[in-house]
């Protein structure tokens, strides 16, 4: 059971709850703070003007309202705000929205009456799903259509995900005997005025990145096994003197990894104690930048995501809408801490790496795929017949427009402010934006890492090397080789790919963390 409120919630803590099934319970002291935060507003309000709770919103916060409209505004103000348009956030995205949300109000700064953290309790232990859009946020008051999506659903409007299909959100309600929210002071505006969703989204896209890098590590080290490579580009000797933490614990992992290989060459043995005739080398003196530069590239990319890592974390343990009731000093505080231009800048940062790891993994299996560059392997990885069969040559086609939707992809949102909202919201951060298209890189890579796999699978079986790599690379081999048979001849290897790249998001190596 993990505990919302009374301490900050870690990435571990998101993901026993989105991938093993944790439960989630509140604790009593920060529930009865909730209460009182909001008891303190409700008293507080009464004859001053304080926003979103007897004015409108955006450019009509001019407008005030009376006492006796004041709830029909926070109804008005979901209602007018689901405008969400084209693909459904898929569940498991939605719940860790949910679990932010959640984990934001429990802060003890919002002014929400304590039925609403109760009921989205509820709504992520019971599998409950908001149907929420990918389009439409601007992600500067927040996420506020997204957020509207699930404040719709929790007054018992809308649709809501069911036992896996989409249902009135009042046939749900009375299938599992919920009573929807009632709105009490300013539900309407908390509920939908914060960076819940990007980063809800980005929690998740954190654990799959660095899920990615482990496989990526695992598959460079393999690479390196096969091809025979030297083992003084990934030695401490050389990484040493070059002062960057991630390349040095990439270019360890690696040794780590390769520690039982019979497939790796010393170098001294090979090209510096023999002597060597003038003229071509039998051995190739230096690898491919793709297989002799790993930790100078993956590197980066380690320490990218340990700061994406602190950045979300900070984001979903903080207080993201506005205003920001104050009870303990006695106030109610306006500014614009729904902003997400953190979140939107550590995506485009995420993303961006996430492409690079794509791209050298691309790059990989063009190095095992090309004869004329390996002068080991068969064209293409084929094991069947040259001139008859064709191997996975259609997968590299797969690998390399995929790789090429990413670089597309990276193009920044954090960049693209459009001022709208009658220019109330004049500088905007597209954080959700951000989040999404760096979902969509992510899922990318692991469909390329999958066809580099299958890659791997082939040439071991083609140079007969299975017991001759490390401990490490044979177990990976046997898992693969359950699910994915050696291809001679020619079959449609589209499930081969997807089975593959299951097996790579469901499996987490955690080697590097």
């Amino acid at each position: 059971m993990i505990i919302i409120g009374g301490k900050n919630l870690n990435l571990n803590d998101f993901y026993k709850i989105l991938f093993e099934g944790e439960k989630i319970d509140l604790d009593e002291v920060t529930l009865n703070k909730v209460q009182n935060n909001f008891e303190f507003l409700n008293e507080f309000s009464k004859n001053k003007v304080i926003y979103g709770i007897n004015t409108c919103f955006g450019p009509m916060a001019q407008y005030k309202i009376s006492d006796n409209d004041q709830q029909a505004l926070q109804y008005n103000l979901i209602r007018s705000h689901a405008a969400g348009s084209g693909n459904p956030i898929p569940d498991i995205y939605v719940k860790a929205l949910m679990i932010a949300r959640l984990n934001t109000f429990m802060r003890g700064y919002s002014g929400v009456h304590k039925e609403v953290v109760l009921l989205l309790k509820e709504f992520i232990n019971r599998d409950l799903y908001p149907k929420i859009f990918e389009h439409g946020g601007v992600g500067a008051s927040g996420d506020l259509v997204q957020l509207s999506h699930l404040a719709l659903n929790l007054i018992g409007e809308g649709e809501i995900c069911y036992d896996g299909k989409f249902r009135p959100a009042k046939e749900v309600f009375e299938k599992t005997g919920l009573t929807p929210l009632k709105v009490h002071l300013r539900e309407g505006l908390a509920l939908i005025n914060g960076t819940s969703c990007m980063s809800g989204i980005g929690i998740i896209n954190l654990i799959h990145a660095k899920n990615l890098l482990n496989w990526a590590v695992i598959s460079a080290s393999v690479t390196n096994e096969v091809v025979e490579s030297y083992d003084d580009h990934f030695s401490k000797e050389l990484n040493q003197v070059k002062l960057h933490e991630g390349q040095n614990l990439i270019a360890a992992e690696m040794r780590k990894i390769v520690e039982s290989s019979k497939l790796i060459k010393k170098r001294a043995e090979h090209l510096y104690d023999n002597h060597v005739d003038v003229g071509i080398i039998k051995d190739k003196v230096q690898e491919y930048y793709s297989l002799r530069c790993v930790p100078q590239v993956l590197g980066p990319i380690y320490e990218t995501l340990k700061n994406v890592e602190k950045v979300l974390v900070n984001e979903v343990n903080s207080v993201n809408d506005n205003p920001i009731i104050d009870n303990g000093n006695l106030d109610v505080l306006h500014g614009g801490n729904f902003h997400g231009d953190y979140v939107s800048l550590e995506m485009d940062k995420l993303k961006i790496v996430t492409t690079k790891m794509s791209m050298l993994i691309e790059r990989q299996l063009n190095y095992i795929f090309n004869h004329k560059l390996n002068e080991k392997f068969p064209p293409f990885a084929n094991l069947g017949v040259l001139g008859l069969n064709l191997g996975l040559q259609a997968a590299q086609f797969t690998a390399t427009s995929t790789t090429a939707e990413n670089q597309t992809l990276s193009n920044p949102m954090y960049v693209h402010s459009i001022p709208n909202n009658g220019d109330n919201q004049d500088i905007v951060s597209m954080g959700t934006n951000a989040a999404l298209m760096t979902k969509k890189v992510i899922e990318n890579t692991f469909e390329v890492l999958a066809i580099k796999y299958m890659s791997l699978l082939q040439v071991v079986d083609f140079m007969k090397f299975k017991d001759r790599l490390s401990i490490i690379s044979k177990e990976i081999y046997d898992d693969l080789r359950k699910m994915v048979p050696t291809i001679v001849e020619d079959e449609p290897l589209y499930k081969h790919i997807e089975n593959i790249k299951q097996y790579l998001i469901n499996n987490r190596p955690n080697r590097i963390n």
